[in-house]
């Protein structure tokens, strides 16, 4: 098997992988609320409603993702676009941390996810898209 072929089903099984947070985390997330995340008991309906909502969003991305991994070198556009909706999301979140101060240490690991691991993989998408040229 050519280096470009292993490079391409290693990238593809580490982002069917990182699908795993966003389908998980967003699931739950669908389900339970805010409240599984160990705050308050009582949550406004309107923080509620907001937070299921942007969750939904978050396991729709997931999927999105997915879709991405059977031909992923072919993929570039719509890779491009969901890693740019996950950097949004993560400078929002910094803006959160710079002005609101930190936040839990899941979300921590989120905002690494979000403004370094997706870029690379982005990055890494590229080169393979390059390669099979």
């Amino acid at each position: 098997m050519s280096d470009i072929r292993v490079e391409r089903r290693a990238l593809q099984v580490v982002v069917a992988i990182a699908c795993l947070v966003p389908l998980t985390i967003g699931g739950i997330s669908i389900v339970r609320g805010p409240g599984w995340l160990g705050h308050a008991p009582s949550i406004p309906t309107d923080l509620d409603s907001q937070f299921r909502y942007v969750s939904g969003i978050f396991f729709a991305l997931g999927l999105a993702f997915t879709s991405c991994v059977p031909g992923i070198e072919r993929k570039g556009a719509r890779f491009r676009l969901l890693g740019l909706l996950v950097v949004a999301g993560g400078l929002a979140r910094a803006l959160s941390w710079a002005t609101i101060g930190a936040p839990s240490a899941g979300h921590r690991l989120g905002l690494v996810m979000e403004l370094g691991v997706v870029p690379l993989l982005m990055l890494w998408q590229a080169r393979i898209a390059r390669g099979r040229r």
